[in-house]
């Protein structure tokens, strides 16, 4: 017996977690050594990484990076941070996204940390998609 409509297919999952905020600094290094020392933050050359469990008890990485102010990253958006979201299934969200009329930015790249695919958002903001493999920084 069902309650409600049937679904046909299951949902697709979206964002699961925030994946890191990146944003643009006159001198990273000196500013990840600042958080290091004032803050407490475990810091390396890439900021700092936050290590979380999920809902079913996996380890999380959430990654917190300041970049030079004249990267280039963060393009086409002018805006001097970038979201990270960490996703589930991003080639079945980014084609979920594209027929909602979503601007993909660029092509999925694959690395050992990762799936990684970019959209910008209504405001002209890069949002980076990332299907985390989080043993890689272990």
């Amino acid at each position: 017996m069902y309650f409600g409509s049937p679904k046909s297919e299951a949902a697709i999952k979206k964002v699961t977690g925030i994946g890191g905020v990146f944003f643009k600094a006159e001198d990273p290094k000196a500013l990840v050594a600042w958080y290091g020392k004032h803050l407490g933050l475990k810091t390396d050359a890439y900021g700092s990484t936050f290590w979380w469990k999920d809902t079913n008890g996996n380890d999380c990485s959430t990654q917190w990076s300041p970049f030079k102010e004249d990267t280039t990253y963060f393009e086409p958006s002018q805006k001097p941070f970038m979201q990270n979201f960490r996703v589930d299934d991003l080639d079945s969200l980014l084609e979920n996204l594209k027929t909602e009329g979503v601007e993909i930015i660029g092509e999925t790249q694959t690395y050992q940390y990762g799936k990684f695919g970019w959209i910008l958002d209504p405001e002209g903001n890069k949002i980076e998609l990332w299907e985390p493999i989080d043993k890689a920084f272990q």
